[in-house]
């Protein structure tokens, strides 16, 4: 019996250690476009790992509505990120972050001959020259306390070639050569950086860009190995991973969470 005991009390405390590993208590994150989508189901895994997220938006309503769900953990900026001026007086209010999650994002479905220079540079502007300069910012505060976890989101998108999201394909590619450079230069100072790319997730940017192509959408799910559309929450917890105890030793990683979406044909 007491052998018994013994099996049954290691066990448990080495369940325990091990789940500790995934927690972020007391770490304070900053999550781009938590309002809604990628962002706001990263924001909900955060907070239930321990947390303190502050997410940012465009539409302060839309912001106060994910705040009010994701409760007193949570708190809000209403920012435009492509303001990359004011980023450097965001940071410093905002103050040192354990965590930046670069999710803000948009979407332009055009084909490649009708996409104009200025709506290929918004995209850029969001995905990659915004990430840059929020990126620099808050790695000046974490250098000064020798650690530090940002997470890029880029996109399957970034592996293969799709129709009528040149902008978008771009923009996601670029993220990768963002992180080469940042790993290079920032993990001596304690900083990791690693990246995400969302397959096929269901969010509002996804039906925005499905809901009216139907035949896009069926033939999307044909190449979905597993047959199914992720859920915000998948990428929550890959972002847990890789901001956790747990992923300590992972930098400069680039994770497809698309349910081998990019290894099938």
């Amino acid at each position: 019996m007491a052998f018994r005991s013994f099996i049954r009390n290691f066990a448990t405390q080495n369940n325990l250690n091990m789940m500790s590993a995934f927690r972020i208590d007391g770490q304070r994150a900053v999550i781009t476009g938590g309002g809604s989508g990628l962002g706001f189901g990263i924001a909900k895994v955060f907070i239930e790992a321990g947390a303190e997220v502050i997410i940012i938006g465009r539409n302060e309503e839309k912001l106060c509505t994910a705040q009010q769900q994701l409760g007193e953990q949570c708190s809000y900026r209403a920012f435009d990120v492509t303001q990359l001026d004011k980023i450097p007086a965001l940071v410093q209010e905002i103050g040192p972050v354990d965590i930046l999650v670069n999710c803000a994002g948009t979407h332009l479905k055009k084909w490649a001959l009708d996409v104009s220079d200025a709506e290929f540079l918004d995209v850029m502007n969001v995905h990659v020259t915004s990430v840059f300069a929020l990126s620099r910012e808050f790695a000046r505060l974490m250098v000064e306390r020798g650690k530090g976890s940002i997470i890029l989101i880029s996109s399957m998108a970034a592996l293969m070639g799709l129709e009528q999201i040149v902008a978008y394909t771009t923009a996601k590619t670029a993220v990768l050569g963002l992180q080469r450079s940042l790993v290079a230069e920032l993990s001596p100072k304690g900083i990791r950086i690693n990246t995400i790319a969302p397959g096929w997730i269901d969010t509002p940017m996804f039906h925005k860009a499905t809901d009216t192509d139907p035949q896009r959408k069926a033939n999307i799910l044909r190449r979905i190995p597993m047959k199914t559309f992720g859920k915000p929450e998948d990428i929550g917890y890959a972002a847990l991973y890789l901001s956790s105890p747990a992923g300590s030793y992972v930098n400069g990683a680039f994770l497809p969470v698309d349910a081998g979406a990019s290894e099938a044909f």
